[in-house]
């Protein structure tokens, strides 16, 4: 029987299992999955210990990205077949599906043939950080050429995504990092400018950058009283997109700012995509347009084998990391 991880309970990297289990066959519209390598994302490890937007289901198994190789086709499937090399986009909902194990079912919509360029590693690291960063920033908020646009969190895996895109569309990406130890990183990623909030003024620093207009784009995972220093950086007719919530505080609504500028804060899940056939094709061909062209390239920053999947989750919430964390199966 394959080794899928699963835990049984909310609570620290600790509680996922390693467990020997039967997986049911493929059914209607999915396709079964040899896995070699899985992208290990934030959303998996709120999921895990709680809040997030989905409840486990005890016992639980997670994860949402993955690449491998098919091994068996469902009812109905007729672009996928044995043997055929995929990597797959984050499915509707982490309680259906989960990546973790050696062996995983999803729907065929979702899976996608990697060029052969890309390594395992490589093609399990793609599409939730280049969906989520596309859906935000290119179909929500339209970013187009001369945009200034306010990355935060912007060493983790969307993060550089977002700044790669933004680069690819010709917007002017400022990234935002809490101390200066990831600058010269962030600078090498393509960032034009970092702002080290420690030591800067956010809203001082951008108006600056941007000659007093402010930015018309910020993208932010982390949400709490920071929401307030965005509004103030922002441009008048400027757009917020929340797409997390990494602040154990409070978010207060910074009320003024927005009406005095006119501003939208939008909240965003890469669902909007997946759940969106058209949008979904759209954001594939920006995607493997852009890996194709080098543009978008994904940043590795470690990998773990299988059976340490606990201290890729304690990895992953040290905040140590800069890029994708990836799992060899």
């Amino acid at each position: 029987m394959p080794r899928i991880v699963r835990f049984h309970q909310k609570g620290g990297p600790e509680v996922l299992k390693i467990e020997e289990i039967n997986v049911p066959p493929p059914g209607p519209g999915e396709i079964t999955v040899r896995i070699k390598a899985i992208g290990i994302n934030r959303a998996e490890s709120m999921f895990r210990s709680g809040p997030y937007v989905e409840e486990p289901q005890f016992p639980a198994r997670l994860g949402y990205e993955g690449a491998g190789l098919v091994t068996e086709v469902g009812p109905g499937v007729e672009d996928f077949a044995p043997g055929d090399a995929v990597s797959v986009v984050p499915p509707m909902s982490i309680t259906r599906w989960g990546s973790y194990g050696e062996v995983a079912t999803f729907p065929a919509e979702v899976a996608v043939k990697h060029p052969p360029s890309l390594s395992w590693t490589e093609a399990a690291a793609i599409w939730m950080q280049y969906v989520t960063a596309y859906g935000a920033l290119v179909d929500l908020a339209k970013l187009t050429r001369g945009d200034f646009l306010i990355v935060t969190a912007a060493s983790s895996s969307v993060g550089l995504a977002a700044i790669q895109v933004a680069r690819l569309v010709g917007a002017i990406p400022i990234a935002t990092t809490r101390t200066g130890a990831k600058k010269a990183a962030l600078l090498d990623a393509g960032a034009e400018h970092v702002i080290v909030t420690e030591e800067q003024d956010l809203a001082a620093r951008v108006g600056e950058i941007t000659n007093g207009v402010g930015a018309r784009v910020a993208f932010d995972p982390v949400a709490g009283p920071a929401l307030a220093q965005l509004a103030d950086a922002m441009a008048h007719d400027g757009v917020i997109v929340e797409y997390g919530a990494l602040s154990s505080e409070a978010t207060p609504l910074p009320l003024f700012p927005l009406l005095m500028k006119n501003l939208t804060v939008h909240g965003y899940q890469y669902k909007e995509v997946v759940r969106d056939n058209h949008k979904l094709d759209r954001a594939k061909r920006f995607i493997l347009d852009g890996l194709a062209g080098g543009t978008l390239k994904p940043i590795i920053d470690r990998t773990f084998p299988f059976e340490r999947i606990v201290d890729a989750h304690r990895y992953l919430e040290s905040n140590q990391q800069f890029g994708k964390i990836v799992v060899t199966v």
